[in-house]
């Protein structure tokens, strides 16, 4: 018995899922502030370092995460779920930085409605993923797992709007684009956004299986 009371329990993991979903949470409104001021250079500058520094704290987390998970000899939930919900939460920031970084490689010139809805879906698809990530460590709790899960079905549900949005930015962008840099421009930036939108519905997904697990 004393033996398992010295080895290292728990290893304050929730905690490190929250400090994560909110460095999701900075990046997506610093790249939402970015295309809002991508007429001003110097206000593009300032919002892409800002993504650039959410992104580069959520690694650091996602480190820690994988070195407390190798420490841990009891952990609170599965440790295969726990690198999955992890690295797939950093799979957002990263999707978040490559769209900042695809719109200066590709000298990208204006906004169009379409970056800017699908840029308005990315960030609440981010709040709702933080949201739910910050219930995990009370699903024991039915009234808090129920909430997760609504949570979750609100991320599905941004995500299918972010999907419509994608196909009718395409279908306009092939129909009334001349310039086939634009529609290559225009393309890669629509699919990234759509793509943060998928990964949080991801997951949302992972989220629904631990409650499912272990509430």
């Amino acid at each position: 018995m004393l033996f398992g009371k010295l080895l290292p329990r728990d290893g304050n993991f929730f905690e490190l899922f929250n400090q994560h979903a909110d460095r999701i949470v900075e990046a997506a409104r610093a790249f939402s502030l970015l295309v809002a001021n991508y007429g001003d250079p110097l206000l593009r500058d300032k919002y892409n370092q800002d993504v650039d520094n959410a992104e580069r704290a959520a690694d650091r987390i996602t480190q820690e995460v994988s070195r407390a998970v190798h420490k841990t000899f009891i952990t609170p939930i599965d440790r295969e779920q726990i690198h999955s919900l992890i690295n797939t939460m950093d799979d957002v920031a990263d999707l978040i930085q490559d769209s900042a970084e695809t719109m200066a490689l590709y000298d990208v010139r204006h906004m169009t409605d379409e970056i800017t809805r699908l840029t308005d879906l990315s960030v609440r698809c981010c709040e709702r993923v933080r949201d739910a990530i910050k219930l995990l460590d009370r699903i024991a709790d039915s009234a808090t797992a129920d909430a997760a899960l609504k949570t979750c079905e609100e991320i599905d549900k941004l995500e299918s709007d972010a999907d419509r949005v994608m196909r009718s930015a395409m279908s306009k962008l092939f129909r009334e684009e001349p310039d086939v840099r634009e529609v290559i421009k225009l393309k890669a930036i629509y699919e990234l956004l759509e793509t943060i939108t998928d990964k949080c519905e991801d997951v949302a997904n992972l989220i629904e299986g631990i409650i499912l697990e272990n509430s």
